[in-house]
């Protein structure tokens, strides 16, 4: 890549990372590193699923109170990603990152000692407020380093690896479960946070050098956000990718009373039948990064993804409704296979796309695309619960729902057929 001007990648016309962060592409380590932080999300969130009827019971509440430990976790990393990524393009990326990771580990230590679900709740918010630190300054890093269709490509690896943490967390938690009771997974939690800071500390080291950063405090933040969402196409991805993430998270709260109450699964059978659709969904990521990236543009493998998640959850909504007769759990994790997997198309092309207009602010960028999605997929939580745990529709509904207005969005506002206003990467 040039060290400095334009280049033309894939039908956009991009600025390149300039020479000062080209020399510091990422190794293998510092992917994993990267890898890891935005594992982190996956692992908070899935290695506590097997854990969700046990903590019914063991704080004597209801599933649907149960849940929101899920939610508040969530709606955490959704604002602290607001707070955090305006300070990295300030401060630039590692200091941010340290803080944020030292104060998830001792949240994670005192969720493990929780006596009540009102206390697991306000801490579970805390470790997502300071966990969104590694989700947002993850994504900003890659922006500092790449550009154009590596980025797209690089997304699709970061994928591979976080990919292995909802593959691996189900299965861990369910096998803790066998040793201990659901405390120990945040005690594994609480060790797996720690680790990963010391490897931060180590080896991660910072890509945003002095004369990039903005100045200006929660003023300069706000005017830097307002002109972000004032980019219709901008806003148009990254309300495409919160959706789709909303349907994936309506799949990541309820599935765990749908397969286990509502089909008499074991905790075991839902961590493997969990970590078959993970399998799925970084398959498609690979097959995106590896054979469509370059070949294919980015709208249209999004837009390919969208529609398949759209056929998905029309056959789980049919499924479930009982309109095809009684059906088993076989064909329902069939169509949450499918619309895994799909997510693998959908969710790093909409991420490139957003941050190839946004290389001025990346940090507050990535904020943006973090925040609406978690603040989305927050929402769906609680929304497939409330009819109750014996019944998958409201599972379905949310996510045909969400598939809807992600296509609406995609096409409404990112007009994908107007290539010459995609390619500027400026305001619509």
């Amino acid at each position: 890549m040039p060290e400095s001007g334009q280049k033309t990648t894939q039908g956009h016309i991009t600025e390149t990372a300039p020479a000062v962060t080209a020399a510091r592409r990422t190794g293998p380590l510092v992917t994993l590193v990267l890898g890891g932080l935005t594992a982190l999300p996956p692992l908070s969130m899935d290695m506590y699923l097997p854990a969700l009827p046990e903590v019914t019971g063991a704080l004597r509440a209801p599933a649907a109170t149960v849940q929101l430990t899920l939610t508040a976790c969530l709606a955490g990393m959704a604002l602290g990603q607001l707070v955090v990524g305006p300070m990295s393009d300030k401060w630039g990326r590692r200091r941010p990152l340290l803080i944020g990771m030292a104060v998830y580990v001792l949240a994670t230590a005192v969720c493990a000692l929780a006596p009540t679900a009102e206390l697991l709740i306000g801490f579970r918010l805390l470790q997502g407020l300071a966990g969104a630190a590694g989700i947002v300054i993850a994504r900003a890093v890659v922006r500092d380093l790449y550009d154009g269709v590596e980025m797209a490509r690089f997304f699709s690896t970061l994928m591979l690896i976080s990919g292995v943490a909802p593959i691996i967390a189900p299965l861990i938690g369910g096998q803790i479960l066998r040793l201990t009771d659901w405390r120990g997974v945040f005690h594994v939690l609480t060790a797996i946070g720690l680790l990963l800071t010391l490897v931060v500390w180590r080896f991660l080291h910072e890509t945003l050098p002095p004369e990039r950063r903005h100045e200006g405090g929660v003023g300069q933040a706000l005017r830097t956000m307002r002109g972000l969402l004032a980019d219709r196409v901008f806003t148009g991805y990254m309300l495409t990718g919160g959706l789709a993430f909303a349907a994936l998270f309506a799949y990541i709260s309820a599935s765990p009373f749908v397969v286990q109450d509502l089909y008499d699964a074991s905790p075991q059978t839902f961590s493997l039948l969990f970590g078959l659709n993970s399998i799925g969904l970084v398959a498609v990521g690979q097959i995106n990064g590896k054979l469509l990236v370059g070949r294919v543009s980015l709208d249209k493998a999004l837009g390919s993804g969208l529609g398949v998640i759209l056929l998905a959850a029309v056959a789980l909504t049919l499924m479930t409704s009982g309109v095809l007769g009684e059906v088993g759990l076989a064909p329902i994790a069939a169509g949450l296979f499918v619309l895994m997997s799909a997510m693998g198309l959908a969710m790093p092309n909409t991420n490139a796309q957003a941050l190839m207009r946004t290389p001025h602010a990346a940090g507050s960028a990535s904020a943006l695309l973090g925040t609406s999605s978690f603040l989305i997929g927050a929402v769906a939580s609680p929304l497939v619960g409330i009819a109750g745990e014996h019944t998958a529709v409201p599972m379905a509904v949310v996510q045909l729902g969400c598939a809807v207005l992600a296509l609406v969005c995609f096409l409404g506002l990112c007009r994908p057929w107007r290539t010459t206003e995609n390619r500027t990467g400026g305001p619509a």
